[in-house]
């Protein structure tokens, strides 16, 4: 088939190629807003009812945090986003066989990725703890949580990876709606084993752990036969099953460099908050109430970047640099613009967030001053984290994976600084509030810059 012939054939067999762009963004981000608003009340459910079994669990929560914060953020953005992008690119280019073959080894990926993190956590997970300060009994309660639930890593990598597949043939309302009910499965399973609730003794941490197993396990299922089940279009037949190398390059040339993003995400969140720990409590206290919030937005932004990456990664696939370009931009102001609103009112009326936590006035203050420096940067980090996943969709990852990497040494290496000179906590605030600009500012530039296509 000639490049017209098939062209105009990819276009024809698939909207997201001829569709209004701002549009269809919207309407493939919806969904994904939805299950990222599951996945957020699983986190103040589980953080209220692991609350209930004490102080010491709700400090080993804490520090089991950072790594099940990377797996999630590993697998379903980094891999799960170079997924979608390459059986994007290959339906994008009417290769429908070349996008089957490709779901077989994203799955394999999956679970090599999954064991991974089942070993790394098994056999290491006790000395990582207590290099974060873990002793005592919140290192027993944190050892025993992580024990049990990254012994199934593999279920959760597997939901996220099959869930980046069907998003990757333009399908977000199945796996949106399937991360939302594994969400209320996790709350309900790990719930009623954490507290024993209905006369299900009570395990505690090891029992909150065991319901997110449960759900994480029968999402797999679930989404496994729907691929199977030929309603999807792809089909993981078994007589279709081959691997080969060249495959498992097309995904891993963008997840390899975009596993760097989610890893440094982490390190800025731990690094800032030790630095901040010791501008003292009120600071750190005040900090933690912006962060909330912070983290709060960004599945938001998550949401814009996903639905971007089958739009951006078809076009490339069918040629189509110019409209590949226009939906990121696109992706990246509507992101923005969405996080950016929502910064610019916490500056104005902080207390619209900050009462909800807190009547302390010394906490209220810290607070009020990291929203008046970091709310107006929102925006820019908002955009930076969509056009990093636009990126993914057009395999050209690097200069946002760089972007994300200076804003980590403008983070450590200023706020190093700043502990210092013994700076005031408003000038820890103002840098997180400068290396959110940079991020934004970096990342449009990696883009504007970075030639896309074949």
């Amino acid at each position: 088939m000639n490049a017209p012939v098939r062209l105009q054939s990819a276009a024809k067999a698939n909207t997201l190629l001829t569709s209004p762009i701002l549009p269809t963004l919207l309407r493939l981000a919806l969904p994904n807003v939805v299950a990222m608003f599951g996945s957020t009340l699983v986190a103040v459910a589980e953080t209220a009812y692991i609350g209930r079994l004490g102080i010491v669990p709700l400090a080993a929560i804490a520090l089991a945090f950072p790594f099940t914060m990377l797996m999630q953020t590993t697998s379903a953005g980094a891999i799960g986003g170079s997924v979608s992008s390459a059986i994007s690119r290959a339906l994008g280019a009417d290769n429908v066989d070349r996008a089957n073959a490709l779901a077989w080894h994203a799955a394999t990926i999956g679970i090599l990725g999954g064991a991974f993190f089942t070993l790394m956590m098994l056999l290491f997970g006790r000395q990582l703890f207590a290099l974060l300060g873990g002793d005592g009994a919140v290192l027993t309660e944190a050892t025993g949580y992580a024990t049990v639930l990254f012994s199934g890593a593999i279920t959760i990598w597997l939901v996220n990876t099959l869930a980046s597949i069907l998003r990757g043939t333009g399908n977000m309302r199945v796996p949106s709606m399937t991360l939302l009910v594994v969400a209320v499965l996790q709350v309900i399973c790990g719930g009623a084993l954490g507290l024993g609730l209905g006369g299900i003794p009570r395990f505690g941490m090891i029992g909150v752990a065991s319901g997110q197993l449960i759900a994480y396990t029968i999402g797999t299922v679930f989404l496994a036969w729907y691929l199977a089940s030929g309603r999807s279009r792809l089909t993981l037949h078994p007589s279709t099953f081959a691997l080969r190398k060249n495959m498992f390059a097309d995904i891993l040339k963008v997840g390899a460099i975009s596993c760097l993003s989610p890893v440094q995400t982490v390190l800025t969140i731990v690094v800032f908050t030790k630095i901040v720990t010791g501008f003292g409590v009120a600071a750190l206290a005040g900090y933690g109430i912006g962060a909330r919030l912070e983290f709060l937005l960004i599945p938001v932004a998550f949401a814009f970047g996903v639905a971007s990456t089958p739009m951006v990664g078809m076009a490339i696939g069918a040629g189509l640099v110019a409209r590949a370009r226009r939906v990121a931009w696109t992706t990246g102001c509507a992101a923005g613009l969405t996080v950016g609103a929502i910064g610019i009112i916490v500056a104005i009326w902080p207390s619209l967030w900050i009462s909800l936590f807190t009547s302390d006035a010394e906490v209220t203050t810290a607070a009020t001053t990291y929203f008046a420096w970091a709310g107006p940067g929102f925006g820019f980090f908002g955009f930076g984290i969509a056009m990093y996943f636009a990126s993914q969709g057009a395999a050209r990852v690097t200069g946002p994976v760089l972007a994300s990497t200076l804003r980590l040494l403008i983070v450590a290496g200023g706020g190093w600084w700043l502990a210092t000179i013994h700076a005031p906590a408003s000038m820890l605030f103002a840098l997180v509030a400068t290396a959110m600009l940079v991020f934004g500012i970096v990342t449009a530039l990696a883009v504007y810059f970075t030639r896309w296509g074949k």
